[in-house]
Formats: C-alpha cells, structure tokens, sequence
C-alpha cells in the first residue's frame, strides 16, 4: 500500500516542481511580494505596559533635572528662545511643557527619498526597513582570511551591490575612505561615491559644517535644482550630535543646523555604549538615549518646525568583561527592540542599529548573531533598521560578500514581520475538502499551491538547500564562495546610469572627484 501510494507522490511531484519553477520565473508585482520595504511589525514588545510608562517618566526626568551640556552658543538661542533653561552650570535643561509641545509638533509619517521614487520609504507607526551604515575602516577579505584597509571605490562597490539587493532598502555611508585624508575631500567623495552607485536614500556624514557646501550644491546638480532636491531630498544627514551621556557634540551641532537649513532629514543619533558612555542596564540606556535624542528633536524643532527628523536611538551593548563593543550580542537585540517599543510609544519615526556581527568572518557565529538580533528588530517594528547588512568587527569591518549573504537573511526576517494571514481563503477548507474527499490527496499541484509559491513563501537567491545528493552533485557550494562569485559578477557587470554621461562630467569639472 505504502509502495503504491509513493510512485504517483513521486511522478507528481516531479511535474509539479517544473511547474513551480516556472511559476516562480514570473515577476510579480510589487504589492504581491511575499516581502517588501515597509511591511508592519511590532508585535515583539520586549517592555510591558508599567516599563514602557517608567521609561517614559525617567525620560522626562532626565531631560528637565540633569539636561545637557556643552550646547553651541547658536543652539543654546535656538533651544532657550522656544523655552529651554540655561542653568548656571552650562547645562540646557526641558521643562515637561516644552518637551510635550514639541512632541505635538514633531513631523510624522514622513516619508524618505531615494532618486528612484520607487524606494521611497514611509516612517510610520511600525513599517520596517533594513539597510546599511557605518564607519568601518577594514574591507573583510574572505579570500585571504584578512583585512584591509577600506578605500573610496570599497564604497562605491557596496551601494553598487546594494542597488541590486531586494531585501537592503537604503543605503547609508558603511565605510571610511581610508585613501582621502583631507576631511573635506573625504565628506564630498563620499556623497558621491554613494550616490553614483545606488538610486536608493543614501544616509551621510560630514566633519564640519564648512565642507557640506560642495556636496549640497552637487545634490541640487542631480536633483535638477535646489527646489526639485527640497522637494525630495534623497540623502539624509546621518548626525551624532550628542557626545554620551548627556553632552551635545559643539561641530556635529554645526552641522546639523546647515543640514536643516539645506532642507536635509537629519538622522537625530545618540549612541551610547552601554557600561561605558551609558548605564549598563538596558532600561537605563534606553531611557539616556531616548533623551538625548529627544533633547535634539526639540533644538531642530526651534529651528525648523517639523523638519523631518529620523530619531536615533542607537545605544551599542558592551562586554563588561573586557569594556569592548559586543554588536552581535542577545543583549544588542533586546536593546534596539526596546528603543523601537519606546519610539512607537512617543509615535516618532525613528532608526536604531541591529546585525552588528562581532565575527570576524562570514561564518556560523556571523550568521546566529545577525540573524537573533535582525529578526528582534524587526518584529519591534523599527522603522529603519541601520547596520542590518556587511557589518562585521562590532562596526570595524565591513564585507561585500556578507550584502550578498545577508540580504537572503533579511528576506528571512521581513517574511517573520510579515507575520500569518488568517481569513477564509488562508484557512482553505474548501482546498482541504477538494484535496481530501475526491481530490489527490495531496496539495501538490493544486491551484492554491501554486498561486501562494511567491506571495506567501520567500526563496533565498544564494541559500542552499540542495538534498545532500543534489549538493554532491553540484560541486558543493560553499555559501561564502557562491556570494564571492555573485560580487564578482555585480561588480564587473552593472555599471549605474542614473546620473547621465553629460551631468557626471559636468560634475566632474566643477568638484574634486576622486573616485
């Protein structure tokens, strides 16, 4: 009975994988993506209720009993002009009212360009995205089992692979040019070597206020003039304004002002190091970054009001053992989540860091330390979820091959945000009474299979899971090796034109462009 009921299981099966694949050759569209930028989490919630409402009330705390120092002399007018103390100690101090005033008055739902309007990106409630950031200054070299020195074309080469993978949906500077050592050279090339390379939302830093003039007047260059890029800026100004605990950062302030006043989103960042920078208990470095970064919402707020703000909670987790970073830790990932709880509580767009390997390699440690803390995030519902792709070192290195590897991962993870669909069409008991009383006893092949293979299942692009016959039979693919080969292939085939030939030259001749 068994032998007989296996032969037509087998012949079926045969025909019915050839029909999956050419079912899954088909592109879908957009919306019927099994995963895709902006899908809503947030049904991991580290905090309860009474956590949540004690952060909260410590936050407020903090921000009108100790404050924070160290403000620049424009910043401390801006912030005492809409209602902030100036104590005699130098400390900016928020009263309650102004805090709660300015948490009225903050912009929401705002959305993030990319040149490509296709990946723009809504920040609201829960929608989740993944990308890049950074400030590694090693390339991982896999082939050699090392690592070098990171260059100007290792940036242009990541948002390159970055504009091909789904799952990575901005980018933000990952890597320092080690080969540019003037600071202004440095901060205009990086603009643009992103910009050249990806049409998403680039995220940037720069060192001083004084060298963003020529890379904004370049982005009005690309965007077709300064009304079309205020318009729909496509690069945000990723800001540590504030230098842990509790001090603003005197040149990063600077340079928040001028981004303001170009019309740039400002990524408002506060990353402490939790045992070092900020307490070493996870709820009290939650609430320190949520008031620092809600100090700075206030300062561009009296600036600018509603100037599209991303609010950065970024606080890194350290190994008290040693005092040294751990990115890749259970404890990062609780943390992120629990900054993201505490973002949806106050209702602002916000980003925070998660899939920070402390591995060397992309290896199994790599992939357990990425994949725990990625999928925390996004089941929190962060909305832009930096440092998710290539990171490794706890931030030191940086790996082209791992944005190949880890945008399979990421898929993996946006499909748990996703979450299960439960209607009358998803719980199919007609399917089940088709298949069972005088169908073929089996859903291989039916209607309902093939129309959920691509919307409800994610596939991965390099991920193996051959059978071990199959795999033999390939040659063996190592993981690392098949992401190696696709780099390879991205790097000496696709070659941007979103800027035209004519623009770039005329680029070219008014800017130092060292790429």
């Amino acid at each position: 009975m068994r032998q007989n009921r296996l032969i037509p299981h087998s012949n079926r099966r045969s025909g019915g994988r050839e029909a999956r694949r050419s079912v899954r050759a088909a592109p879908l569209a957009d919306e019927l993506r099994p995963v895709r930028p902006g899908l809503s989490g947030g049904t991991f919630k580290p905090l309860n209720d009474a956590s949540v409402k004690a952060i909260e009330d410590t936050v407020y705390q903090i921000l009108d009993e100790i404050g924070l120092s160290q403000a620049p002399e424009s910043g401390v007018k801006y912030m005492t002009d809409a209602g902030a103390i100036e104590g005699d100690d130098g400390r900016i101090r928020f009263p309650r009212a102004l805090v709660e005033d300015t948490l009225a008055k903050a912009a929401r739902h705002i959305t993030i360009h990319g040149q490509d309007e296709k990946h723009d990106m809504l920040l609201s409630g829960s929608r989740v995205h993944f990308g890049t950031a950074g400030a590694a200054v090693h390339v991982v070299d896999v082939q050699n089992n090392c690592y070098r020195e990171s260059y100007l074309a290792d940036i242009y080469d990541a948002a390159r692979i970055v504009e091909q993978m789904d799952n990575i949906h901005f980018f933000q500077r990952p890597m320092v040019a080690r080969d540019i050592p003037d600071p202004a050279d440095l901060d205009f090339n990086t603009v643009y070597a992103a910009i050249k390379g990806t049409t998403k939302h680039v995220g940037c830093s720069f060192t001083e206020a004084p060298f963003m003039k020529p890379a904004i007047d370049m982005l009005h260059m690309v965007a077709g003039g300064e009304d079309k890029w205020r318009a729909r800026p496509f690069v945000s100004n990723s800001n540590c304004f504030v230098v842990p605990p509790l001090r603003f950062a005197t040149e990063s302030c600077l340079v928040m002002e001028e981004a303001v006043h170009a019309g740039m989103p400002v990524l408002l960042l506060s990353a402490g190091q939790a045992g070092a920078t900020a307490p070493a208990s996870i709820a009290g470095a939650v609430a320190q970054a949520l008031a620092e970064v809600i100090a700075g919402l206030v300062y561009v707020n009296a600036m600018v009001p509603g100037h599209p703000c991303i609010v950065g909670t970024w606080p890194f987790v350290s190994d008290l053992r040693t005092g040294a970073m751990s990115g890749g830790s259970g404890e990062q990932g609780l943390l992120t989540a629990a900054c993201s709880q505490m973002l949806q509580h106050f209702d602002l767009p916000g980003g925070a860091a998660s899939g920070m390997a402390d591995a060397k390699m992309p290896d199994a440690q790599s992939g357990y330390e990425k994949g725990s803390t990625l999928v925390m995030a996004g089941l929190s519902g962060l909305n832009m979820v930096y440092e998710a792709a290539g990171m490794h070192a706890s931030l030191l290195g940086f790996c082209l091959e791992s944005l190949i590897i880890d945008n399979d991962m990421i898929g993996q993870c946006l499909r748990c945000v996703r979450g299960v669909e439960v209607n009358e069409a998803t719980l199919g008991v007609a399917v089940m009474k088709d298949v069972c009383m005088g169908g073929a006893g089996h859903y291989l092949g039916h209607d309902q299979t093939i129309g959920l293979m691509q919307t409800e299942y994610v596939y991965p692009a390099i991920g193996d899971r051959s059978s071990p016959k199959e795999w033999e039979e390939l040659g063996k693919p190592n993981l690392v090796e098949v992401a190696s080969q696709r780099k390879d292939e991205i790097l000496a085939s696709f070659n941007p034109t979103h800027i035209p030939d004519a623009l770039d030259a005329k680029i070219r001749s008014n800017f130092n462009v060292l790429l």
